[in-house]
């Protein structure tokens, strides 16, 4: 049956309807969801910034920085519970992706957060660890 053919009132041709509608509503769903994915730059700089915070070092680091504010490279260890080389080593992959920015004091490098979206995702993470 077609949706603009006349039924003959059965009650299989409005479940034939109803089935057709639902299939109609799932097609919306799907048009919707496609529409919602961003281009190939835009998600590839998604899974880097995910990729970034999947490993513990790093995320340790983000979330010392995120609560501290700037902190030094020495300091940023000890809170994490790091090497200085280790916690060197990450700053520059985090720096060189933009997720965190640094501010010279004379011989003192201080680190901040950088990337707007994810300090806003660990304000989040912070803030409800129960709903992990």
């Amino acid at each position: 049956m077609h949706l603009t053919e006349p039924s003959d009132g059965t009650s299989d041709d409005a479940a034939r309807l109803e089935q057709r509608h639902r299939a109609l509503d799932e097609d919306h769903r799907v048009c919707d969801a496609i529409a919602a994915l961003p281009d190939g730059a835009v998600m590839h700089a998604w899974v880097t910034r995910f990729a970034l915070l999947a490993d513990p070092t790093r995320l340790t680091l983000l979330l010392c920085i995120h609560a501290a504010g700037e902190i030094c490279v020495s300091d940023l260890a000890v809170a994490a519970g790091l090497k200085d080389t280790t916690t060197s080593q990450a700053l520059r992959l985090l720096r060189a992706q933009g997720l965190v920015a640094t501010r010279r004091a004379g011989r003192v490098v201080r680190y901040r957060l950088a990337d707007e979206t994810v300090h806003a995702l660990l304000h989040e993470v912070v803030a409800e660890p129960a709903r992990l």
